[in-house]
């Protein structure tokens, strides 16, 4: 019976993926007669700066951006993270190359340290020209995170990630994601103290809409949905989903070619289990060099 009830949570679970996933697909095919169109002069606006869905914008030849992400999460316990990343052309505007240095307070601020490490390479598959900017992302995760104090799974991992983005009209545009994380041989140890390695992997899917109130001010509300594959205590492997609801702001700040971006969020997370208001800060600067 027991076996019976999580294998059909498990199929449904899948089937909520796929069905994540599918809506997805039809979003895009369903809005393709507007993506068709011929290409429409927009006024300028902010347009690399989202939190949690990655937009489909490569940096632009000989433009580097820096981007400073603090996220302060209340359950079940207070954690604080924070990253960096840096973003840099690759000799074009098709190809990017970055890299994201983390470090985490966990369990109420009693345990820190450096979290793994993220390098990114991105393709600039189609622009904003073409029916939507399509960016496709592939990612190595470096172990450098202590797995022992939860702040890295101790495995070399990869990560995907595409990202299509759409300016609507001068005051809206889209986004949507469709990626996963695989993590292979990761270790854990069961409810017997017995140590043993299992293959983690995740899935998300997002979308988020940003309302472009002026050239430099933008409300955003994003929505994330991640489903990842953990085992338990009893070595029984079952997808978790987590959603992730997030209303912000953000705001450009313009000094000569420099570029400052401000910006303020409240995520709200939930799970079967749980879920939180949490707060989310991002701060960017994006210059030539």
């Amino acid at each position: 019976m027991g076996k019976d009830l999580e294998h059909n949570q498990s199929f449904s679970l899948k089937g909520t993926i796929m069905k994540n996933l599918c809506l997805l697909v039809l979003l895009l095919a369903g809005n393709r007669s507007v993506f068709s169109q011929e290409k429409k002069e927009f006024s300028d606006a902010i347009e690399d700066n989202s939190y949690f869905i990655e937009e489909a914008y490569n940096q632009e030849y000989r433009v580097v951006q820096h981007i400073n992400n603090m996220y302060l999460t209340t359950s079940p316990t207070r954690n604080l993270a924070y990253s960096f990343t840096q973003e840099w052309p690759f000799f074009s505007d098709k190809h990017q190359l970055s890299y994201t240095i983390q470090y985490s307070w966990l369990n109420s601020y009693s345990v820190n340290g450096i979290g793994d490490m993220l390098i990114n390479y991105r393709y600039q598959l189609f622009t904003k020209e073409n029916w939507a900017a399509v960016s496709p992302r592939l990612s190595v995760i470096i172990p450098t995170g202590n797995s022992d104090k939860g702040l890295g799974s101790g495995r070399l991992g990869w990560q995907l990630n595409i990202p299509v983005s759409k300016r609507i009209s001068n005051g809206l545009a889209v986004h949507f994601n469709a990626g996963g994380t695989l993590l292979p041989g990761v270790k854990f140890t069961d409810d017997s103290g017995q140590d043993y390695k299992q293959t983690l992997h995740s899935i998300n899917v997002g979308g988020s809409a940003i309302w472009l109130l002026t050239q430099n001010f933008n409300f955003m509300l994003e929505y994330l949905s991640t489903f990842n594959y953990q085992p338990d205590g009893v070595r029984k492997m079952s997808y978790n989903h987590t959603g992730l609801l997030n209303p912000g702001i953000r705001y450009a700040i313009n000094i000569d070619k420099l570029q400052i971006v401000p910006g303020l969020s409240v995520p709200y997370v939930f799970s079967k289990d749980d879920h939180s208001y949490n707060l989310f800060f991002y701060l960017s600067f994006e210059h030539p060099f």
